[in-house]
């Protein structure tokens, strides 16, 4: 399998290459613009943003405040209309085709909210999807993708198929996917939606003890309060802009959401 070049790798990806201060996300003056009816919709309107590295940061707000189009935006998933945006240093808005694909196989994982198994695939196969895209050889992604579902306590249900398995279990199988390439970055839309709440708990209590392991960043996109906990900080978007950054000491809950700022 032909492999794209490493951002960064040759004259001519390093002269679309940024440099950034030492963190894994620096996004700088990020917009995205949708045209609509002769409307212009500012869904990301001037947003700056620096995650270090291993740091838990989750991005909250209301539908339509910008928070999934910025999580695409640093995934890689979309370009910004003005902006920059680093991921390890790397200027990804100005990468090509391949160099963001190499990017995105190698230095992202992805943990999505209804989690996107291939359903003819089982267990273990989904987990080796990132490594095949990535050129390893067959018995090295074998032997990876059966020690992460090890890890996430699925050894045993690496021959059952997506519909053989709970909605826990499908998730623990998208986490172990989105790590089993080594990331420096996962990023998890709206991990434990379609979870119940004890199950949704388990899966975020995974999501901070494999950040605390492997001191990869997570970066969370969701509506879950219950993330809180889980995170360094909370960056809250509102039309399009960063409302205000927040600590998780810093909000008070109550049985159903946040009660007041401190």
């Amino acid at each position: 399998m032909d492999q794209a070049p490493a951002p960064g790798a040759s004259s001519s990806s390093s002269s679309r290459t940024g440099v950034a201060a030492p963190s894994s996300v620096a996004v700088e003056g990020a917009k995205k613009y949708f045209y609509l009816g002769g409307e212009v919709v500012k869904a990301v309107d001037g947003i700056d943003l620096t995650i270090e590295q291993g740091e838990y940061v989750s991005i909250m707000g209301p539908s339509g405040s910008g928070k999934t189009t910025l999580f695409n935006i640093v995934g890689g998933l979309t370009k910004p209309t003005e902006g920059t945006v680093y991921i390890d240093r790397t200027d990804i808005s100005k990468l090509d085709a391949s160099e963001l694909a190499w990017l995105r196989c190698r230095k992202i994982g992805y943990i999505f909210q209804t989690f996107n198994l291939v359903p003819i695939m089982s267990a273990l196969q989904n987990v080796m999807l990132p490594l095949i895209f990535a050129g390893i050889e067959r018995e090295e992604r074998e032997d990876r993708a059966y020690e992460m579902l090890k890890l996430v306590g699925l050894g045993d249900r690496a021959k059952h198929k997506p519909t053989e398995l709970s909605g826990g279990q499908q998730q623990r199988v998208a986490i172990a996917r989105a790590f089993v390439s080594n990331p420096t970055i996962v990023l998890a839309d709206e991990p434990t939606g379609n979870l119940d709440l004890k199950t949704g708990l388990h899966i975020i209590e995974m999501m901070i003890e494999m950040n605390r392991a492997r001191g990869v960043t997570m970066l969370c996109n969701t509506h879950d309060l219950k993330i809180i906990k889980a995170s360094r900080r909370i960056v809250w978007i509102r039309d399009g802009k960063v409302e205000r950054i927040e600590r998780p000491d810093e909000i008070v809950l109550d049985g159903e959401g946040v009660k007041e700022r401190l």
